[in-house]
């Protein structure tokens, strides 16, 4: 391992390297996307634009651009130099799957899950073509033989192969542009019955790229494709299904192809020669089969996620792949080889499980820590982290550490329960303890045995012994089986009660059966879950059991009397476990909404929430000492969270809560809509965020505290005049804070504070009664030379938004006026310092590549010369022999 890069509480859900290899984008599942440095490991941008999963990230060939496609089938460009984004592109009907750039035109192409595939020109910012050939949702996309083929995968085995013609756009200097831009909006929705592809001779958008279908290339494979990718060169092709198989294509360059043809005109001329026929001339084509050749099929060892390639010079192929179950594996390709098969070089299994955890124990030191899933249990140490036993057990439903410590007994989907040994890591005894899966076991407060209830009705009662085996001299720990509870339902969960008396036994019907240890009486039923209880647990004194259900719900209950004190409603789905604090009357739940909860069973209230985990969490255990809690989820992770010494306010809590939940909103609530902008193919890049409405608030007040100054030193003035005397100035104490700075540059500085990527939506949140100022303010920066691009960003934004109003305020029209010659001589004075500094750093690049010649040819010359001299002594060396 080399590096981690930290992010936010959102999941990863796409990756995408800029081509420098410098840095990293990552997109989140809440739509954000973060650009990661790869030398520092900081997270230097952080784009917010998207309101679902990003789906697609490409860069451009550059690096400059990034574009980014979403579950909420927008599309965005994204300025990674000027970190902001450009424009979003609208079109798509459902979540965009994959987004290309294309190197040599400003050009973009996008598949999505509404089947379509769409031609996008950048310049103009508009869809000028729409390919209509799939059937189904188009997953993934790839561009081939250097961007004149496109290869689309969908829901069928089938790899559709395009043909990208790139048509020279000739202008005609007397077309007049209201002719050149017609029919922008019809491009977007073509839609032809007969032909698989678009044929748009009649309008003017065939100018740009003529696309059409030459052929398919089978996949063995019969489900829908996942991830369809080539290497940096664009000379091999992979893709891969739902299953564990990718698949290798070769795709041969335009000399290969050349050299094929010459060859199998060879044959025809030789054929036909043979057959005394007439010479053929010009029929022998290479089929798409030939120029897209099968490599081999790679399996691995489960399930793939995804992949990735690489084709070093020596022509070997290195292939990453990414399995369901956990695991990277890495695969060796000789292309160059007769028949080339797949090596496997190495595979990355550190730590944790290949399936959901489903069981988690503390042992009663807190220091070690066992999980259990499908196919294996691990034993963890709490504080290194580390997993220091893995043992192979059958499916593991529910497990405990035997007292002491040294043994764990684990119960099984197939009615087993499974003594293991953590010294050796064996498995010591096995026993068929139910018919059905073993739901639930519990050890008994006095620890020499435990209860176990299960999905064939009972309730199992077992003792520890010793046991000595014929094979060894010392005696073993073993299980024997006491006592048995029939009941008519299955049993899901059983809890002891501190002092031995009572079993809490949850049933399939809704309901939870308190018994007498010692007879086997029933004494209570707890009542009222509109869904079974899956998790309970019963306090340290006895008092107080606690039950959570299916129906989302958790019931304190008391014990003396079966009375139910409160009802919380808990989760936004099932309670999946449930667990009492040491010594406390506090619990913990989790649940299927990915949060764990803690609650006071005394109070009734729900003191924090424990947000970490992307998926349903399973289950979760607390050290004894009630400092740690463990928590195992589908997202295949374990969390492990420590209690601190900070004291925790509830009213803090409540509000911190209230503040996510105005942020949430603040997301979902309707974009601010800009006067005269219709709501078409384009529209801006970004959204309305909390961070966005905290800038403009900041703007607002910069500008307010200003207005108050210039106030106030008018005043001063007046007073200073009928004194006849300076009287002292009171300073703003911000103002001194930032360095006795004047008010207009205070503004500046907050402006400047605003994130890039935020810039456009704080400006559009801010009142109009602000904006006069600003643009006074604008002119002062402006005319200053300073940050001439930003304020130029900034003003023609305002400009464009607030264009009627301006227009019309008869105040603004010398500030507009004056803003004009300030702005056009300033951004003419920038233009010049760049065009300069470009010319130098050209002229500099010229030179030193001259220098880089001249060494060239002289190492040359002299390896040359080195060469000659040892051919000669060589020849000495044998004439002397002779």
């Amino acid at each position: 391992q080399v590096l981690i890069l930290k992010g936010l509480k959102q999941e990863v859900s796409y990756l995408c390297p800029s081509p420098d290899g410098l840095h990293l984008a990552v997109g989140y599942e809440d739509g954000s996307i973060r650009v990661f440095s790869l030398l520092s490991g900081e997270a230097n941008i952080t784009f917010n634009g998207h309101k679902a999963a990003v789906t697609a990230l490409q860069y451009d060939h550059l690096g400059g651009r990034l574009v980014s496609g979403s579950k909420d089938t927008d599309i965005i460009v994204w300025d990674v130099i000027n970190e902001s984004g450009l424009y979003r592109l609208r079109g798509h009907k459902d979540a965009v799957t994959q987004v290309l750039f294309l190197k040599e035109k400003n050009l973009l192409v996008t598949s999505g899950k509404d089947t379509l595939v769409k031609w996008w020109d950048l310049d103009t910012q508009h869809c000028f073509k729409t390919l209509v050939g799939h059937r189904t949702e188009v997953w993934g996309m790839a561009l081939i033989s250097e961007e004149k083929r496109l290869i689309s995968g969908s829901a069928d085995s089938e790899l559709r192969v395009w043909d990208i013609t790139y048509i020279q756009e000739v202008k005609d200097p007397d077309e007049p542009e209201s002719k050149k831009s017609k029919g922008s909006s019809l491009g977007a929705e073509e839609n032809t019955e007969e032909d698989e592809t678009l044929e748009l001779d009649e309008h003017p958008e065939e100018r740009l790229i003529k696309c059409s279908k030459v052929g398919s290339v089978m996949r063995e494979g019969r489900d829908r494709v996942v991830t369809l990718a080539t290497d940096r060169t664009g000379k091999v092709l992979a893709c891969h299904g739902t299953d564990a198989v990718l698949e290798v294509f070769c795709v041969l360059s335009e000399e290969e192809v050349q050299k094929k043809l010459e060859k199998k005109m060879k044959k025809a001329k030789k054929k036909a020669k043979q057959n005394s026929e007439e010479e053929p001339e010009g029929t022998v084509e290479l089929s798409l089969q030939e120029e897209i050749q099968r490599v081999t099929n790679i399996r691995a060892s489960s399930k793939i996620k995804s992949f990735d390639l690489l084709l070093s010079p020596k022509g070997e192929l290195k292939i990453i792949l990414l399995l369901q179950n956990n695991i990277i594996e890495s695969y060796h390709l000789n292309l160059s080889a007769q028949v080339p098969q797949a090596v496997r070089a190495s595979k990355i299994t550190i730590g944790g499980h290949r399936s959901d955890v489903r069981t988690l124990a503390f042992s009663s030191d807190n220091i070690a820590i066992l999980s259990a899933a499908a196919e294996s249990i691990k034993i963890w140490n709490r504080s290194t982290l580390q997993c220091i036993r893995t043992m192979d057990c059958e499916y593991a439903l529910c497990s405990l550490f035997v007292p002491g410590d040294r043994q764990v007994i684990v119960g099984t989907k197939t009615g087993k329960l499974q003594l293991y040994d953590l010294a050796s890591g064996s498995l010591m005894e096995t026993r068929n303890a139910h018919d059905g899966a073993v739901w639930s076991i519990a050890l008994s407060p006095d620890q020499r045995g435990v209860v176990t209830g299960g999905a064939d009705k009972c309730v199992k009662f077992w003792e520890f012994e010793l046991v000595k085996d014929e094979s060894s001299v010392q005696k073993r720990l073993s299980m024997k089986h006491v006592r048995v509870l029939q009941l008519d339902e299955d049993v899901l969960c059983v809890r002891y009660s501190p002092n031995q008396k009572l079993l809490a036994v949850s049933l399939l019907d809704c309901t939870v059966k308190i018994f007498y240890v010692d007879t086997l009486k029933f004494f209570l039923s707890l009542y009222g879950h509109k869904l079974p209880v899956l998790c309970m647990d019963i306090s340290y004194d006895g008092t107080l059991i606690a039950t959570g259900s299916a129906d989302r719900n958790v019931k304190i209950w008391g014990l003396d009397f079966g009375d139910c004190h409160r009802s919380l409603f808990a989760h936004d789905d099932s309670v999946m476990y449930l667990q009492f604090v040491a010594k406390s009357h506090l619990f913990f739940t989790a649940g299927k909404d990915s949060k764990i909860k803690q609650w006071d069973a005394d109070k009734f209230e729900h003191i924090q929430t424990l947000e970490g985990h992307h998926q349903e969490v399973w289950c979760l255990a607390l050290s004894p000492n009630g400092d740690y809690v463990v928590s195992a989820s589908h997202d295949k992770s374990l969390r492990l969270w420590e209690r601190t010494r900070e004291p925790l306010i509830l009213e803090e809590e409540r509000e911190m809560q209230r503040e996510a939940e105005y942020e949430d909103s603040v997301a979902k609530e309707a974009q601010p809509v800009v006067a005269g902008e219709t709501q078409g193919e384009t529209g801006l890049a970004g959204k309305k965020t909390i961070e966005t409405i905290k800038a403009a608030e900041q703007i607002m007040e910069a500008i307010e505290l200003y207005r108050e100054e210039m106030a106030k030193l008018k005043e001063h003035k007046a007073i200073c005049k009928a004194a006849g005397k300076e009287v002292p100035y009171p300073v703003n104490p911000i103002l001194r804070a930032y360095g006795n700075i004047t008010p207009s540059a205070y503004v500046l500085e907050v402006f400047k504070k605003v994130k890039s990527s935020e810039l456009e939506e704080s400006l559009l949140v801010l009142p109009f009664s602000y904006v006069p100022d600003l643009l006074r303010l604008f002119n002062e920066y402006i005319h200053l030379g300073s940050d001439i691009e930003l304020l130029c960003r900034a003003l023609l934004f305002l400009l464009k938004i607030h264009f009627g109003q301006i227009t019309s305020n008869h105040m603004l029209v010398t500030v507009i006026e004056n803003l004009k010659k300030t702005t056009i001589s300033r951004v003419s004075e920038a233009r010049d310092v760049l065009g300069f500094n470009m010319a130098g750093l050209q002229y500099l690049k010229r030179e030193i590549e001259a220098k880089d010649e001249v060494t060239f040819f002289a190492d040359a010359t002299d390896r040359f010369e080195e060469k000659k001299r040892k051919r000669k002594k060589k020849e000495k060396m044998i004439l002397a022999m002779l």
